[in-house]
């Protein structure tokens, strides 16, 4: 099985099969055991063994690695992950603020911003209701406001565009 994994910034393809570990153009055996009932695993490579503390990231593919004293920051992800993450978009890093769209069908109940304001990561820009709840719509990068699309008492569907920020 092929992987692609970047360490530290660093990415290699790497081959998995019956016979060993392929990267970078050369071949070595290897072999990976858990030590029971601890999160470090015992990796031999060649005939070294290496004690490695493994510690899952906060998305899929994603680790930080301690051997002999020094971290690692791992991701390693197959070929079909790859590419799903890759179409999807989601390693893409937000290039500036994005339009504010209703996450749900809903009622604007309060606009707080006007074309021109400018506003900070996490403030509050709309409160629609949706399912008899108010929800609070916040700001998710800085900028100013370049128009709002929606009064209070206007219904919107989901997606709909709510407010623009540059």
């Amino acid at each position: 099985m092929k992987y692609f994994v970047t360490v530290n910034g660093v990415e290699q393809e790497v081959v998995l099969d019956g016979e060993g570990v392929h990267a970078d153009g050369a071949s070595v055996r290897a072999h990976l055991a858990d030590v029971e009932g601890t999160p470090v695993k015992l990796v031999t490579i060649g005939d070294t063994v290496h004690r490695v503390l493994v510690r899952r990231g906060d998305r899929r593919g994603t680790y930080t690695l301690s051997i002999d004293g020094h971290r690692y920051e791992v991701d390693a992800l197959d070929e079909r992950a790859r590419t799903i993450r890759d179409l999807s978009g989601a390693a893409a890093a937000a290039a500036g603020p994005a339009p504010l769209r209703a996450p749900m069908p809903g009622l604007i109940v309060r606009v707080h911003v006007k074309p021109g304001d400018v506003v900070q990561p996490g403030q509050g820009l709309v409160v629609m209701e949706a399912m008899k709840m108010e929800n609070e719509l916040r700001a998710t990068a800085g900028g100013t406001v370049k128009a709002v699309a929606v009064a209070p008492g206007t219904a919107v569907e989901k997606g709909a565009l709510l407010l623009e920020l540059e």
